[in-house]
């Protein structure tokens, strides 16, 4: 069964559609190729399309043969430029079997579907009471939100915009609500920002069990050199199973690990233009608040000037990855595997911010749970334990700590 509003439709029964692409299909390979096959059978290419919310033109869905890389999509943007992305993050908007394939397509890969943002109606605002506003994105003075608890999007000009991080919830005194171009509007004043993850109505990242973690056979130094403090009840705890964290980077381009826009944002960052960086980096937490690494970045980007603004972008990004893990978890997330990597950062800008912000418990604890989880240390974590445990303030750091 097909829902119908308008011109927008949307699959009901996506499981009958993947039994019907990959029926015959044995493995995840063959799988990928029906998937495939079907993209190719029932999409007109080249067709318009978008990327992160970027339009493109769509020349290609493929697949490689690489089962984790999944399909691709071959896209050539409006400047002529080509690049190859992830299947994933295509959305074809006037085609309707590519929408529903798409859906599909993430659907069997076990990942949140694409939702088509609607916008926020005159309805949708009580203009007499307080909105809860979903910060997405903050560009200049406009702050793109949806309503909490839907997918309606919304333009913010607030009073004190830089007073929001996305992944916040803003309680908002509305004054004027208005559309322009054909997108809504809202002005009003923000009465408060809490951090609520859980309330976000976020779909968890995966965790993929990658095995079991075993003490004796990891390195701890050399034969004879004493064992550090920290290391003994992690070794006293024994066997642990480690995972590897689902990592969400809209408009990534698997085939090109250099070109990415983490990447760019760096690149921008290093020549000095701290607002293109910035930019691209809200572009992320737009198109999915699950990109962790955008909040680690955008952390780090505030870090030197704005630590208290610093922090939360760094919380952000940690309370949506502990959506994957729950209050029990005791596994490990090794730097090695290198989608774990964004939250780590995460865990880590925070703990930096935590210290240099004189909150010595919470940064002391936030180390010592990055040893738990990667006992190699691959941030060096480590050498920072005795500062913090001796309240050793910030700017009395030894140079070149």
């Amino acid at each position: 069964m097909v829902k119908a509003s308008g011109d927008a439709r949307e699959p009901d029964d996506l499981d009958g559609l993947i039994k019907e692409i990959t029926v015959d299909s044995h493995g995840d390979d063959e799988q990928l190729e029906a998937f495939r096959r079907a993209f190719e059978d029932a999409v007109s290419f080249p067709c318009d399309g978008f990327v992160i919310g970027e339009p493109v033109s769509i020349l290609e869905i493929g697949y490689a043969g690489n089962v984790r890389r999944g399909l691709t999509a071959t896209c050539r943007r409006e400047d002529g430029s080509m690049h190859v992305v992830s299947a994933l993050d295509v959305a074809f908007p006037g085609q309707w079997n590519g929408t529903r394939y798409v859906a599909a397509y993430r659907k069997w890969q076990g990942i949140q579907p694409l939702v088509r943002k609607h916008k926020v109606t005159a309805a949708d605002v009580d203009m007499a009471s307080t909105v809860e506003l979903v910060v997405l994105s903050l560009k200049d003075n406009a702050v793109r939100c949806r309503l909490l608890g839907t997918e309606r999007v919304i333009t913010l000009r607030a009073e004190q915009p830089r007073n929001v991080v996305p992944a916040e919830i803003a309680v908002v005194k509305p004054k004027k609500q208005w559309r322009y171009a054909g997108h809504p509007y809202l002005s009003g004043r923000i009465d408060s920002v809490r951090l609520d993850a859980a309330a976000l109505g976020l779909i968890p990242l995966k965790l993929v069990d990658e095995g079991t973690w075993t003490p004796r056979e990891h390195y701890w130094g050399e034969d004879g050199e004493p064992l550090e403090e920290w290391t003994k009840p992690i070794i006293a705890r024994g066997a642990r199973q480690m995972f590897e964290m689902e990592q969400v980077l809209p408009g990534w381009d698997p085939a090109d690990s250099d070109d990415d826009p983490i990447t760019e944002s760096n690149e921008l960052k290093a020549a000095g233009d701290f607002k293109a960086a910035t930019r691209k980096l809200m572009d992320l937490c737009q198109a999915d608040l699950r990109c962790l690494d955008a909040h680690a970045h955008l952390g780090n980007l505030s870090f030197d000037r704005w630590p208290e603004d610093a922090i939360r972008h760094h919380e952000a990004g940690l309370r949506i990855g502990e959506l994957s893990l729950g209050a029990s978890f005791d596994g490990l997330l090794p730097w090695g595997l290198i989608d774990n990597r964004p939250f780590l950062r995460c865990m880590q800008g925070y703990g930096l911010c935590a210290w240099r912000l004189g909150r010595f418990e919470e940064a002391g604890r936030i180390f010592d749970r990055m040893l738990w989880m990667n006992p190699t240390d691959n941030q060096g974590v480590r050498f920072l334990l005795e500062e913090v445990r001796t309240r050793t303030a910030w700017v009395d750091r030894p140079e070149g700590n």
